[in-house]
Formats: structure tokens, C-alpha cells, sequence
């Protein structure tokens, strides 16, 4: 009797190393661009707070819709060429960015190069993600599955810390004005991005069995497509999951979207007053850092005790934090050292309770249709972000700083009701472990 096909599948980590650092590099630096990148850009060219929270939060609508058209990658072409179309259009939407941050109308031109970018860049993270799972065994999978987070986490410290950091330098010591910075540094992440088309093009493997996705017709995909979203939200307790994966993040949203500006508006609009320099190192070096740190412990410490024994105090540990600003907000300090202190308390929390978080949406995602089903959670996710984070530079432009973040304090009770109601069904841990 013939065993081959018993075998396993021989092993691609060697390979892998030429090209999952780069990929996963390349999946997170275009998400900093516009989620932080473009919020920081507008506050130095002055762009009032109201206006630029309600433009750049819609940008994340293709991160809410991407399971929408994810059939469709799967079914126009191979997940190989998406990830290089849409790293050359990423760079497309880079360069069109940085032409137009110097122009008279750099507020509408530069916006539709962000919309460019988001669009590109929620597609490449179907494709990438489809690709990394074709492309390797299981094993190999799970083996670089922290080295791909690792270098996705650097790109959110290149982005927020150096890039941000790189603007203001250029400004100040090479005296370039702000606008002709920012030009500068999208245009360079763009030349960046052709870099990786081209890397990519070359050393992305080409998958020796081809999925059996590819030769279904489009009536199965549509099928199946239906099948997916009717299964999701025919799960036990779907309604209360859902208003967890919305509201869970109301309160931080709004901080989130807020925090550079507050940081960098001037002391007598009620801000901190940091350089681009301080922000790039306080809050996207150091603070994504520690982010990274709580979100390891918050995994290891779930993974040795159960989810549920820490859902609560997670739910705590994003929210309560946030106190740390209120308090910056009120005795605006002048030494750097208790704002840093401050950032790092916030950043720590938010990494450990957005494990909780991130673990809850693996469990919602369990049984069939789990990777379509886990990207239909991360869709809510990124609904919930997006609608506090569109009303909250009015809402700090009516309240002041200092009522803002007192409001953001209130805004933690809905966080842990929905905590305390929504369904957890873990396996016992005896029945895991075996």
C-alpha cells in the first residue's frame, strides 16, 4: 500500500525567511499611513480637529467592508499577483499623497490618495493572509506566526515613531516647510513600495498545488458566499457578540483619534504642545512597544489560565487607563518624563485588553467558515472603531480638552456592561490540552 500522500508536507521555513518579513512589513506600514500618518499630517498643516477626525476615520470603511469583495480575490486571479498589484498601487496612492500635501487643495487631493491607499491596502491584507496560508503547511503556519506579527508591529514603530519623527526633522534641521516634509516622507514610503512590488514579485513563492478554490465557478463562490454569512449570524448569542465587537471600544476609539492631536495641539488650545519628534518617540516607539508587551502578556497569561478568568479585568485594563489623560489634560505637565509615564500605562493596557478582545473573535470564529467568519468579526471591529472615531474631534472642539476626556472616562460603562453580557463559550482547558 502506498503511504506518500500520508507524508507530511516538506518544510518551507528557509524559504519563508526571504519573504514573510518583508510581506508582513509591507501589510502594516500602508494601515500606519492612514490611520496615523494622514490625522498627524493634517493637524501640522491645520486642519481643524472636527474636520480632520470625520475625513480620516471614514477611511476605515474598506477595512469594515473588505469581507464583502474577499471572494473575490480568491476567484479573479491568484493571491500571488494581488499581493503585487496592490503594493504597486499602494505606492501609487503614496506618490499621489505626497504631490499633492504642498497644493493649495491639498485637503481633497490628498484625501483621495488616502481612499486609494485604504482600498489597496485592505485588499492586500486578503491577499496576503490567503497567501500565507497556501503557501505553507500548517506547521509552518503556526511556527512564523509570531515573526509575521513581530515585523507588523515594526512597521506600526516606523510608522508612528520614525516617520512621524522624520517629518519634523525634516522640517526644523533641513528646512523643508512642513508640507514640502510630509511630501517628502510619503513619497519616500512610495519609492519604498515600488521597492517591494518589485522584491516580491521575484522572491513570493508560487504555491505547488493550486487551490481548490480557483476551479469553482462563479455561482459556487456566490453560494458559498451566502452560506458563510448565514452561518455567522445563525450562531448562539450572535446579537450580544456583536454589540460586544461595536461597543467594546467606544471609549478608546475616541482616545485613540484623539491622543496625537491632543499631544501636539499647542498648551493654549489646552494640548501638551510635543514637536513631531516627541510624539514619534513617546507615543509610536516607545508606546507601540509596550502595546506589543501587554499584548504578549495578556496572551500568555489566557493561554495559561482561560479566557473567561480574565475577560473582565481585560475590559478594565483597556478602559481605566484612560484616566491617564484626563489627568495630562488638567495639569498639563511640563517634563516629558509623566507624560511618557502616562503614554506607556495606556499603551500597556491597551495591548492587554485588546488581547482579550482579539481572543474573543478567534472563539466567535470557531467551526466552519472560520477564516471567513474571523474576517467578519474583524469587519465589526473596525465599524466600531470608526463611528466614535468620527464625531470625536467635534465633540473635543464643543467640550475642550479637559471635558473630552473626562467624557472618554464616562464612556468606559458601555465597554463593561457588554463585557459582563456577552456569551463566552470556551472548551474546558482539560479538553483543550488533550
Amino acid at each position: 500500500m502506498n503511504h506518500a500522500s500520508d507524508k507530511p508536507a516538506p518544510s518551507t521555513r528557509l524559504a519563508a525567511w526571504s519573504w514573510i518579513p518583508t510581506l508582513y512589513f509591507a501589510s502594516g506600514l500602508p494601515y500606519v499611513a492612514v490611520m496615523t500618518l494622514a490625522t498627524v499630517m493634517y493637524q501640522n498643516l491645520g486642519v481643524a480637529n472636527s474636520v480632520n477626525t470625520d475625513y480620516t476615520a471614514l477611511l476605515m470603511w474598506p477595512w469594515v467592508v473588505k469581507p464583502l469583495w474577499s471572494p473575490l480575490v480568491d476567484v479573479l486571479s491568484t493571491q500571488r499577483r494581488w499581493v503585487v498589484a496592490m503594493q504597486a498601487v499602494i505606492a501609487a496612492g503614496l506618490f499621489a499623497v505626497g504631490m499633492a500635501a504642498p497644493t493649495e487643495n491639498f485637503l481633497m487631493l490628498t484625501m483621495s490618495g488616502f481612499w486609494l491607499l485604504a482600498i489597496a491596502s485592505a485588499t492586500h491584507d486578503i491577499a496576503a493572509d490567503g497567501f500565507y496560508m497556501a503557501s505553507m503547511p500548517e506547521r509552518d503556519q503556526a511556527w512564523f506566526v509570531g515573526i509575521r506579527s513581530s515585523f507588523y508591529r515594526l512597521s506600526m514603530i516606523v510608522g508612528s515613531g520614525a516617520l512621524v519623527a522624520l517629518a519634523g526633522v525634516l522640517n526644523k534641521a533641513a528646512g523643508f516647510s512642513i508640507s514640502e516634509s510630509w511630501s517628502a516622507v510619503f513619497s519616500g514610503i512610495g519609492v519604498l513600495f515600488v521597492a517591494f512590488a518589485a522584491y516580491h514579485a521575484f522572491a513570493l513563492p508560487h504555491p505547488a498545488v493550486r487551490r481548490a478554490v480557483e476551479s469553482r465557478t462563479a455561482r459556487d463562490v456566490l453560494v458559498e458566499f451566502g452560506r458563510t454569512f448565514s452561518t455567522f449570524f445563525q450562531k448562539p448569542g450572535i446579537g450580544l457578540a456583536l454589540a460586544y465587537l461595536l461597543i467594546y471600544r467606544f471609549s478608546e476609539a475616541q482616545l485613540v483619534k484623539m491622543k496625537p492631536l491632543f499631544l501636539l495641539d499647542p498648551r493654549d488650545k489646552g494640548g501638551l504642545g510635543l514637536s513631531n519628534e516627541q510624539l514619534g518617540l513617546l507615543d509610536g516607539t516607545i508606546g507601540v512597544t509596550l502595546l506589543t508587551l501587554g499584548g504578549i502578556v495578556g496572551g500568555i497569561i489566557v493561554a495559561r489560565d482561560g479566557l473567561r478568568r480574565w475577560f473582565f479585568p481585560m475590559a478594565l485594563a483597556i478602559n481605566l487607563p484612560n484616566a491617564a489623560y484626563a489627568w495630562l489634560a488638567f495639569t498639563q505637565p511640563e517634563s516629558i518624563w509623566p507624560i511618557a509615564t502616562a503614554i506607556g500605562i495606556e499603551q500597556f493596557g491597551y495591548g492587554f485588553g485588546f488581547a482579550g478582545y482579539m481572543l474573543y473573535m478567534l472563539h466567535l470564529s470557531r467551526g466552519e467558515h472560520q477564516t471567513a467568519h474571523y474576517a467578519l468579526c474583524t469587519g465589526f471591529m473596525a465599524l466600531g472603531m470608526m463611528i466614535p472615531m468620527k464625531y470625536s474631534g467635534a465633540l473635543q472642539e464643543w467640550l475642550g480638552y479637559e471635558k473630552f476626556f473626562l467624557w472618554v472616562l464616562a464612556a468606559i460603562v458601555p465597554s463593561l456592561i457588554i463585557t459582563l453580557l456577552a456569551p463566552l463559550r470556551e472548551e474546558p482547558q482539560e479538553a483543550s490540552a488533550t
